[in-house]
C-alpha cells in the first residue's frame, strides 16, 4: 500500500508542470487527488488516470473552492492540500500607478488570497479526518541566497508575496499542530516548468540551463519525503547543483529563514 493509501488530496494550478508531478505523485502513493486549474487543459492532463478528478476552478474566486473543497470531502474527507498555484511577472518599482494596482490584484489574488481561501476552507476538513499536511509551495528567494540572481529587483509583488507565505506557514503550523495538521513550504530554485521556459524565446531553455535545472518530479519526490518526515513549520530549499532532500530539523527560530 502507498503512503497515503484512502487520504485525499487537493492541488491547485495543477494542469501542467509542478502541479501535474505533485497530483501525479500524490496519486502514484496512494491518494485520491483533486486537481484543479484556471486552464482548461487541466481535463485532459491525467487522461487514464482514475485516482485523480480535475476540476477548472480558480483558487482566487471563493465559489471555484468551495465547489473544489466540496468535490474533495465527497471522496472521504480530506488529508493533504497542495498550495501550488501561483503567478510570476516583472513588475518594476517605476512602473505606472495604475499597471502596479493591476500587477497587485494579479499576482495577490492568486499567489496569497488563493492560498489563504484554499487552506482556510479545507482545515475543519482536515481536522476531521484526523489532522494531514497543508504545502505551501514559495520559493528560494525567500532563503538565504546560494548564487547570483535571488530576488531580482523587477519582481517586487511575485517576491513579496512568496515572503507573505512565511507567516501563514508559521502561523499555521504552530496553531494547528494540535490537530495533528503540518504545515510546510517548498521554497525551490530554477525548476523545468511552463512558468521558467516562458522567460525565453519559444519557450526553450538555454542548453547550460537546460542541463542542469531541477525536474519537477525531483521536487514532488521532495515533498513526499517531506510529508513521510512529519515534521512541521519549516521551509524547505532546493537548489539548482545540489543534492535535492530534507536538510536536519532546525531549531524553532530558524525554520523560516535558515
Amino acid at each position: 500500500m502507498g503512503t497515503l493509501e484512502n487520504k485525499v488530496a487537493i492541488v491547485s494550478g495543477a494542469a501542467q508542470g509542478l502541479g501535474k508531478s505533485f497530483a501525479e505523485r500524490l496519486a502514484k502513493e496512494g491518494a485520491r487527488v483533486v486537481a484543479f486549474d484556471t486552464q482548461a487543459a487541466i481535463n485532459s492532463a491525467f487522461n487514464g488516470n482514475k485516482n485523480i478528478k480535475p476540476l477548472i476552478a480558480d483558487v482566487s474566486k471563493r465559489l471555484d473552492v468551495e465547489k473544489v473543497i466540496a468535490t474533495a470531502a465527497s471522496l472521504g474527507g480530506i488529508h493533504v492540500v497542495v498550495n501550488n498555484a501561483g503567478k510570476w511577472k516583472k513588475t518594476p518599482v517605476t512602473s505606472s500607478w495604475e499597471q502596479a494596482v493591476a500587477d497587485w490584484d494579479e499576482i495577490m489574488d492568486t499567489n496569497f488570497k488563493g492560498v489563504m481561501l484554499l487552506s482556510r476552507a479545507a482545515v475543519p476538513h482536515i481536522i476531521k479526518s484526523g489532522g494531514g499536511d497543508i504545502i505551501n509551495i514559495s520559493t528560494y528567494y525567500v532563503l538565504p541566497a546560494r548564487s547570483d540572481g535571488t530576488n531580482p529587483p523587477d519582481t517586487d509583488l511575485y517576491a513579496a508575496s512568496k515572503w507573505a507565505l512565511n507567516g501563514f506557514t508559521d502561523a499555521w503550523a504552530k496553531s494547528l499542530a494540535k490537530h495533528n495538521i503540518r504545515v510546510n513550504g517548498m521554497c525551490m530554485g530554477a525548476t523545468d516548468s511552463p512558468m521558467l521556459r516562458g522567460l525565453f524565446p519559444d519557450k526553450q531553455l538555454p542548453p547550460d540551463m537546460a542541463a542542469t535545472v531541477m525536474s519537477p518530479d525531483a521536487i514532488a519526490g521532495q515533498m513526499i519525503d517531506l510529508m513521510r518526515d512529519g515534521r512541521t513549520g519549516e521551509n524547505i530549499g532546493a537548489w539548482v547543483g545540489h543534492p535535492i532532500g530534507l536538510p536536519p530539523r532546525k531549531a524553532a527560530h530558524l525554520r523560516m529563514t535558515d
